[in-house]
């Protein structure tokens, strides 16, 4: 939909092939089953989707999302420690995946010459090694036909089968790579207590540097007053589908913070759970020979874990990508889809690098080492989020980085570097920097049941 939205001024039809039934309502659907999963949108890719479709934050926030600011309404414990509620610096979407999702479609498909095939699948790419002129589509009676276009955008996600298609067109073995974990998700819904509406995001992250795996818990209260609390343990360490056994994982973290509160909190649905969580990268801009009038954006190009929260955002400013190279050089240029898919890399290469370099610590992880100059530089940023837990220069050029609003580069910035070597100017915190009146909305409010 974002791809659509970005070409909308250049394109005189655009066609969405969806193999899915479009829900008319911010509803489940078959084809996102990870939407049971806690999604956030960072700022970074919150920004981008605003770019391309101008008040859609408000629209969003009209229909139930929040704008959560960053420290302020976050309770983390990071590797290092947890981070204090510092004035704003960055912020997030927080909503169901279902709400952020159909809020962006309503948007899209009422834009003109945007057209969608609901119930279509795709089969296949038309063309040749030089240039991809169209695709094959089946429908749902199981008729096929082939749909001529001058460029085709490939936001298929994870399950993506670009290096196949391009294959059979002749085009050169596309590079890929995998760091895996083992890291299975499980997540279920609950009735937040009353008074808990503008609840903070509360969120204890595993270590890396220590030999477990890693568990990870995560509190994002969403539309209706509910919270969508999702679980993650990496190889050796995951959670379960067994509803009796949610609590205890929650509580078995480095914090059992979010174990306490949910045992506060009515459960509304059962535990749903996911294995779809490697990081797969497929280094589409590095091929010589690409094809002109294709390019690939989102999940196709590259999937993260989850954890991170990195996916929405990085598709979103690959989309912003797509449309600045479209507006300069328009729909037809020679080599249009080579520049837009090295612009896409950017801020995949960000997010690859903060997911993998974690991820490929934990026992039992698949993939490649890093190397010694990787090495450095996660003991440079250990000493960073150590310094971020108690100095908010160095907290903000963290969460800069971490929502995608600036690259890796910028944490090496000289007064950074200075700070990062001074270390936190404030004590570490014993304990989750929840307020009195958040503690007694939750803890209160059970108190009060009979």
């Amino acid at each position: 939909m974002l791809a659509a939205a970005a070409l909308r001024d250049r394109a005189d039809a655009i066609t969405v092939v969806e193999r899915d039934v479009l829900p008319a309502e911010p509803e489940p659907r078959k084809g996102l089953p990870q939407a049971r999963h806690v999604h956030v949108l960072w700022s970074g890719g919150a920004r981008a989707v605003e770019d391309l479709l101008p008040g859609v934050t408000d629209r969003w926030l009209a229909a139930g999302a929040r704008r959560v600011p960053l420290p302020t309404g976050l309770v983390s414990m990071q590797a290092q420690g947890w981070i204090r509620r510092w004035s704003e610096m960055q912020f997030m979407i927080a909503c169901s995946r279902d709400l952020l999702d159909w809020v962006v479609r309503e948007e899209v498909v009422a834009l003109p010459g945007v057209n969608v095939l609901e119930r279509t699948e795709l089969l296949g790419l038309e063309g040749g090694s030089t240039r991809v002129t169209g695709v094959r589509v089946r429908d749902a009676e199981g008729a096929e036909r082939v749909l001529e276009a001058d460029l085709v955008v490939d936001a298929s996600g994870r399950g993506s089968r670009a290096p196949a298609w391009l294959a059979s067109l002749g085009v050169p073995q596309v590079h890929e790579e995998e760091v895996d974990s083992g890291l299975v998700y499980a997540s279920r819904i609950f009735r937040a207590p009353e008074g808990a509406e503008d609840y903070p995001v509360v969120n204890v992250q595993s270590d890396a540097r220590e030999p477990r795996p890693g568990r990870t818990t995560t509190i994002v209260p969403i539309e209706g007053r509910r919270w969508q609390v999702t679980l993650s343990g990496t190889r050796g360490g995951q959670p379960s589908s067994a509803a009796d056994e949610f609590e205890a994982f929650a509580r078995s973290v480095r914090h059992p913070v979010v174990g306490e509160l949910i045992a506060h909190a009515e459960p509304l649905t059962d535990v749903a759970v996911s294995r779809s969580t490697v990081n797969r990268r497929r280094f589409f801009e590095k091929v010589r020979e690409w094809p002109e009038g294709f390019v690939a954006l989102g999940d196709a190009v590259a999937t993260y874990n989850p954890v991170y929260g990195h996916g929405l955002s990085v598709a979103a400013q690959g989309a912003v990508a797509l449309r600045e190279n479209v507006s300069v050089h328009g729909l037809a240029a020679p080599g249009l889809a080579q520049r837009v898919q090295r612009a896409v890399a950017r801020p995949v290469a960000t997010a690859w690098d903060l997911a993998t370099g974690q991820d490929i610590l934990y026992p039992g992880a698949v993939g490649k080492q890093p190397g010694l100059a990787a090495k450095a530089l996660r003991r440079y940023v250990d000493r960073l989020l150590l310094t971020a837990t108690g100095r908010p220069r160095i907290t903000k050029a963290f969460f800069d980085v971490i929502t995608l609003s600036a690259p890796v580069t910028s944490l090496v910035r000289p007064d950074i570097v200075l700070g990062v070597l001074r270390g936190p100017r404030r004590p570490p915190l014993d304990t989750p920097p929840l307020t009195e009146r958040e503690l007694t909305t939750v803890v209160g409010a059970a108190a009060d049941r009979p």
